[in-house]
Order: structure tokens, then sequence, then C-alpha cells
């Protein structure tokens, strides 16, 4: 079973960036696709970015298209985050999740109920 942990939020000023961490422990990080979400009050769960177990394949919410990036290190069981241009409607709760991958395949899952394991989320909130 695979635990995750979110770190790397905080607060920043619109306009500038920040690199979010999910840290992973108790299982082979490199067989799991991942992805991030966040979710902000009276809101529901957004995708924002996913990778695959190689990395090889990244898809990007609407949101995020040509501000964050999404990139994975499978030798320090770690995904990452780097947003950029943020925005005060960035501001939210961001999770990591993952999801089991065969190797023979490299698809980026989009939805929330295709993750089978979640981290507790990193704020973060961004001013205008």
């Amino acid at each position: 079973q695979v635990q995750l942990v979110e770190s790397g939020g905080g607060l920043v000023q619109a306009g500038g960036s920040l690199t979010l961490s999910c840290a992973a422990s108790g299982g082979t990080f490199s067989s799991y696709a991942t992805g991030w979400f966040r979710q902000a009050p009276g809101k529901e769960r957004e995708f924002v970015a996913g990778i695959s177990w190689r990395g090889t394949s990244t898809f990007y919410g609407d949101s995020a298209e040509g501000r964050f990036t999404i990139s994975r290190d499978n030798a320090k069981n770690t995904v990452y985050l780097l947003m950029n241009s943020l925005k005060p409607e960035d501001t939210a709760v961001y999770s990591c999740a993952a999801k089991y991958q065969h190797h023979s395949y490299s698809s980026v899952y989009t939805g929330p109920h295709d993750y089978d394991y979640w981290g507790q989320g990193t704020q973060v909130t961004v001013s205008s």
C-alpha cells in the first residue's frame, strides 16, 4: 500500500511560482501512475495534471495547461508539480493521488475515482 505526503504549499502573490512535491512510501512507486487534483472551498475536486508510471505521458486540466508542469523522479519516489503564473483562482488544497499501472501501459488518468491512494493535501493560497 502506498502512502503519499504532499509538501510545498504556501502563500504566494499572483504571478509567482510554487513547486509542490508528493513523496511516496510503502510501495514500488515506479509502478504507479500519479495525478494532482485540487479543491477550493465550495467547489468540486478538479483534475490538475497526471503522469504515467515512467513519466512518458502527461496530461493537464484546462486550468493548468501552459502554466503548470508535472514531472516525477522514480529514484526519489517523488512527483512534482511546478506552478507558474499563479492566479488567485488557483487557491485550493492540492492533493496527489496514485494508481497502480502495469508497465505495458502509459495512460494518464483524469478522474478522481481512477485513483486508489491519496495524500492529505497541501494548501496553496494566491493573493492578488
